[in-house]
Formats: C-alpha cells, sequence, structure tokens
C-alpha cells in the first residue's frame, strides 16, 4: 500500500527520508552488530547519538550557552507539573495564559502546586481568539508566565513573543518547536513534547536557562529535577533511547532542508494555501480569528454537519487520514507539520473541492 498524506496533531507523520534511514539502520547500527535500540544508553554508541542530537539542536535554535538542552519522559503533560515544581523557587504564585484545552490542562497540573494568576483568558470567546497584549493582568509577584504558543485542538497560534520584563517566560512549543526560527534568549523555558515536529512520542525536549534550576519544591521527583537531570546528562534514569535516535535523524533532516528559515517560508506557504481553499469556499469554515491561525494545525467544518463522515470516509480512501477534529469540538483538523509535504496539502485541497462540487 503507498503512504498516505497522514493529517494527525500527534503523533504525526515523519519524514520519508528519516524512516529510510532508519529501516536500513534498524538491525545494524554503523557496523555495530545490534540496533541502537538494543543498545547500553551508557555505551558509546548511544552516549554520541545523544551528544550529536544535543549538538544539532543547539545549531538549529541557536540555543545560548547559558541553557540546558534536556531529553526527557512524560511528554509536555509531564511538564505542567515539572516547571513549578522546579520554577516556582521560593515563590508562591505563577502567571498563566489561557487560549486553548492544553492550557487548562497546564493550569490545572499547576493549581495543585502554588497559586495561578489567569492573566489572560479567551474561554469565553471559545479559544478562538488571543487576548490583546494590554489587557493581560500580569503580576509583578508571580514566578513565571506560562502560554501555549500553539494550541493543537483549537488552532490559534502567537505569532509574536510576549515581553515580560524580569519574569521569565514559559513556553509550550509541543506543536511548534523547529517549524520556524525563534530567539531562545527571549525565554527562560522552553518545552515540547516530540511527536509532531520532532520525532515519535516518548522524548520531550526541555531547554532551560540556567539559573532557572537548582531550587526545586521539596516533593519533586528525582526525575522531574532540570538540576538532577542536567547534572547526569538527561541520563538520570534510562532514557528513550530509539526515540532520541530517530529525533536526531529528524534534526539532521531539518538542516538539509535548508534549516529552520526554509521550514518556515515551507510551512507559512503550506497553510496560507489551504486557509485560502477553506476562505474561498462557502461549504467550509475555519473559526480562528485570521490575526491567529495556526501554521501547524487548521481545523474546518462542513456547512451540513451530517456530511462530516462521508467527507471522512472519501478522504481516507483518497489516502488523506486522520483529519477528524478532536473530540471536544467536532469538526475536521488538518495538521501540517514540517514532514507534510506540499503536494499532502495540494491533495488536500483538491479533494475538499471535489466534495463541495459534489455535495454543496
Amino acid at each position: 500500500m503507498p503512504r498516505v498524506y497522514n493529517f494527525s496533531a500527534g503523533p504525526a507523520m515523519l519524514p520519508e527520508a528519516v524512516l529510510q534511514r532508519a529501516q536500513a539502520e534498524l538491525t545494524d547500527w554503523h557496523g555495530a552488530g545490534a540496533s541502537i535500540m538494543e543498545m547500553s544508553h551508557r555505551g558509546k554508541e548511544f552516549v554520541s547519538v545523544h551528544a550529536e542530537a544535543e549538538r544539532d539542536v543547539r545549531d538549529l535554535l541557536g540555543v545560548p550557552d547559558s541553557y540546558k538542552v534536556l531529553f526527557l519522559q512524560g511528554g509536555a503533560t509531564g511538564q505542567f507539573a515539572a516547571v513549578p515544581m522546579n520554577l516556582l523557587r521560593g515563590k508562591s504564585k505563577a502567571d498563566y495564559i489561557l487560549t486553548g484545552a492544553w492550557g487548562k490542562k497546564a493550569i490545572g497540573d499547576a493549581r495543585k502546586y502554588c497559586e495561578v494568576n489567569l492573566a489572560a483568558s479567551s474561554e469565553s470567546l471559545k479559544f478562538s481568539t488571543i487576548p490583546p497584549f494590554e489587557d493581560w493582568a500580569l503580576s509583578a509577584e508571580a514566578a513565571y508566565v506560562h502560554y501555549t504558543p500553539n494550541e493543537t485542538i483549537d488552532g490559534v497560534e502567537f505569532h509574536w513573543v510576549p515581553e515580560t520584563g524580569d519574569v521569565p517566560l514559559v513556553a509550550d512549543l509541543s506543536s511548534t518547536i523547529l517549524s520556524r526560527p525563534i530567539e531562545v534568549s527571549r525565554f527562560g523555558l522552553i518545552y515540547a513534547g516530540a511527536q509532531k515536529n520532532i520525532g515519535p512520542a516518548g522524548v520531550t525536549l526541555v531547554i532551560v536557562r540556567d539559573d532557572l534550576i537548582g531550587e526545586t519544591l521539596p516533593m519533586t521527583p528525582s526525575v522531574f529535577d532540570y538540576a538532577q537531570q542536567a547534572k547526569a546528562d538527561s541520563m538520570l534514569n534510562t532514557p528513550p533511547t530509539y526515540s532520541l535516535y530517530i529525533a536526531g535523524l529528524v534534526f539532521q533532516w531539518v538542516k538539509e532542508q535548508g534549516g529552520l528559515s526554509a521550514m518556515a517560508d515551507r510551512n507559512e506557504w503550506k497553510a496560507k494555501k489551504l486557509y485560502a481553499a477553506i476562505d474561498g469556499s462557502g461549504f467550509y469554515r475555519n473559526p480562528v480569528d485570521p490575526s491567529c491561525r495556526s501554521w501547524m494545525n487548521v481545523p474546518f467544518v462542513l456547512a451540513d454537519p451530517e456530511l462530516d463522515r462521508e467527507f471522512l470516509a472519501g478522504a481516507a480512501q483518497a489516502g488523506l487520514t486522520t483529519l477528524q477534529g478532536h473530540r471536544s469540538v467536532g469538526g475536521m483538523r488538518a495538521s501540517i507539520y514540517n514532514a507534510m509535504p506540499e503536494a499532502g496539502v495540494d491533495a488536500l485541497i483538491d479533494y475538499m473541492a471535489d466534495f463541495e462540487k459534489r455535495k454543496a
């Protein structure tokens, strides 16, 4: 069966070149006579994979020397608790910006450890926009400011970075990491689950400024203690070796594509084409304010929800899979991360036009 265009929000499709290389190295990594997933994480083979992955992340994102790069476990959801456990540092309050379902989950976990100041929220607008920065009620006593630059379920994305002064800015970049250049020095901490733009599920990237680590809450598990993990080179416990190996191949692939500036041009163009097809139709509609539409996750609804099932069935037959929207919002959602080629977006647009012609 030919490969499909997988529009899943995560785990998402991987670059075919990465899959082919992993396939070639599956049983014999670089002449070692064994798979990388069979090797000790303390052995020189895996240590070299880990070191190269960190070098490539630092190179791609321009990570300053004053930041630690950690490869952890537990996904972004694990970081919802790890962030307050590590970053409160004697304070009792943190600012959170609520613009979607994942931000809401982060707030739920943070409230177990500190007072959450809900500095801004778009929940009353059904998460269809981002509150203007001038309306945010930030607290001078906050230990940090947390936000979700891209909400995968609701399709809302910040196209700007909040300015929080001396208060560290924390970002859940799970769905936009590696999709464009970022200025890491504007953040105190960045975290990202792998299964969208980095690689398979199982590894979580954390980039944290040196001065923010080393003062955790007493109940912090050692595996969530950034200082302990940094001291152990992310190997306080056995890391997800194969997930990290694939992530390293993805980092190399991104470099081969021209780096993050090239990825940004490609991703912006893919999104513009898809939104133009939706906006140019009387049959499909995107519910998000055009000023904050996501490049990565494009939700849309049909004029008649009764046609949803037929739309999805026909799309699957055309090799366009995992287009059903999240169960909490319904409709459709096309996730078009780095590995989604422009040809996949074109195929979706063609299918949408044909379906509209037949059913409108």
